[in-house]
């Protein structure tokens, strides 16, 4: 009789949910979390330009790290491939950049500015510094 103790024990990766969930449920979560990417970067750059007194005080930019790890981090229960689990942080980096163009009117909502760069950096390269991790773990 061979039990789940005498097989070889492998370095999976984690997994929230016991194997991947429906086809149904998982485009659900997959689209709730590309809304979530755009909401989250909506609250961002609303809230970037904030000055406590005469400084500027550019926190939301770095809160914008976690918020994209948890993002990662939630597609990582939808898919096991690395790539895919990116998505919503392309999702992210599409919105920024509609917002740092120009509008119809010509007005900007990304200025050119250190705490845009921050922005950016914190929102696409914390993610992608998990990821890295992530797919080096089992090595």
């Amino acid at each position: 009789m061979v039990t789940d103790h005498d097989q070889p024990t492998a370095v999976l990766r984690s997994s929230r949910l016991p194997g991947l969930p429906d086809p149904l449920i998982s485009g659900l979560i997959v689209v709730l979390l590309f809304v979530a990417a755009l909401i989250t970067l909506a609250v961002e750059v609303l809230f970037l330009p904030l000055y406590i007194g005469s400084l500027a005080f550019p926190v939301v930019a770095l809160l914008a790290a976690p918020i994209n790890i948890a993002l990662v981090y939630g597609m990582e229960s939808v898919t096991d491939r690395v790539g895919f689990t990116f998505a919503p942080i392309v999702v992210w980096v599409f919105g920024f950049l509609v917002c740092a163009s120009r509008g119809p009117g010509g007005d900007i909502m990304l200025g050119s500015d250190g705490r845009t760069l921050l922005l950016l950096a914190c929102g696409v390269l914390a993610p992608a510094g998990y990821l890295y991790y992530r797919s080096n773990v089992s090595r």
